[in-house]
């Protein structure tokens, strides 16, 4: 933060030799690096639009013209990419930084970028690449259209990168109505920031899935190998699940959904063991009528509980930490003993802090 203040001042800049120089010596002396990681201080974080001027770009690093005077030079050897931009810099340039790293780094096995407006023109095919990361990206319809034969959102992504087997897309604006079909894709993480009118994902060695949305109209799951999965919106009109017969895991946070018609969704997932929840109020009765689930051993619920089944051998209950100590003592004696064959572990839960276990089952 320092240096950053002193390259700004009118008075020291001229004594500071920009950071881009300095970088794009380092990596041409450097040899045959495998793994190269850029990334703005953390301090910088609190910068706002005015404590910049318009036109700097001293810390812009995924400005296509930096990232040419060095990537070349390590091209071959490198596998792992990670850049994270200076938003305020990056937010209003649109870079086309994917187009020269997938046509030079032909051995690129690791992509992780930022904070950063990209652009898909002239993305090339990388059957290399496993693993890739998008976190705050701004992309457009107009490259979007590029990316996606499906929908016009993400199916260049599908093209480009048909091996990977690990994605994460965290906070990617622009996306519409998107769909992901990767055939080796096996663990994703996706954090829509904004609303899209449908989310596809039709992924056949998919096993590991965390979804977070606001209110899409239409949520479709093709997964027949999804084991553990992840799902937190506030709404939505239709969700669909086709062929998820092998999830073990399941884990719901639900705004203002009703139990009924959500779980309606869910007639295909008898076999799942380990359940959690995060709503408002639930009915074991309900939930297992409705579903079908006889296999759970484990429920884990962050809500009010009124019934329980006696199918139930294990049962992980966290109560809020703002609940009156005497009624958790009360709801928990009346657990006990209603159901004295079930294993009961309890514990305190708020949120933003982690969950503090008071008993491991008695």
């Amino acid at each position: 933060m320092a240096r950053c203040r002193v390259s700004r001042s009118a008075e020291t800049k001229h004594l500071v030799t920009p950071f881009n120089t300095v970088f794009t010596s380092l990596v041409r002396l450097s040899g045959n690096l495998e793994s190269v990681s850029l990334s703005v201080d953390r301090a910088l974080s609190g910068v706002s639009f005015e404590d910049v001027e318009d036109e700097a770009d001293d810390f812009y690093l995924t400005d296509i013209n930096f990232i040419r005077e060095w990537l070349p030079s390590v091209s071959d050897a490198l596998k792992s990419f990670s850049v994270s931009d200076f938003w305020v810099q990056s937010c209003w340039r649109r870079s086309e930084a994917l187009s020269l790293i997938s046509s030079t780094c032909h051995n690129l096995v690791k992509l992780v970028v930022r904070n950063a407006w990209l652009s898909v023109d002239g993305l090339c095919l990388m059957p290399t690449l496993t693993y890739l990361t998008l976190e705050f990206v701004r992309l457009d319809d107009e490259d979007l259209s590029r990316i996606n034969a499906y929908d016009e959102d993400l199916s260049r992504i599908n093209a480009c990168f048909p091996n990977l087997t690990q994605l994460n897309l965290i906070g990617v604006g622009g996306l519409k109505e998107p769909k992901i079909n990767l055939l080796h894709l096996t663990t994703c993480q996706w954090s829509v920031s904004n609303a899209p009118l449908s989310l596809i994902v039709c992924e056949p060695c998919l096993v590991d899935f965390n979804l977070r949305c606001i209110k899409p109209r239409l949520v479709v799951l093709e997964a027949p190998l999804l084991s553990n999965f992840s799902l937190s919106l506030e709404n939505t009109d239709e969700l669909r699940l086709k062929n998820c017969a092998n999830m073990q895991c399941l884990q719901l946070s639900v705004e203002c959904l009703s139990l009924h018609f959500l779980f309606s969704m869910f007639c295909h997932c008898s076999t799942v063991k380990r359940l959690t929840l995060d709503l408002n109020s639930f009915s074991w009765g309900g939930l297992k009528d409705g579903i079908g689930m006889k296999m759970i051993k484990e429920l884990i619920a962050h809500l009010v509980v009124h019934e329980m089944g006696t199918e139930l051998s294990d049962v992980s209950l966290l109560i809020h930490r703002d609940v009156n100590s005497y009624l958790a003592g009360s709801l928990i004696s009346v657990c006990r003993s209603k159901f004295p064959r079930v294993r009961l572990r309890w514990g305190i839960w708020k949120e933003g802090i982690k969950d503090t276990w008071v008993s491991d089952g008695i």
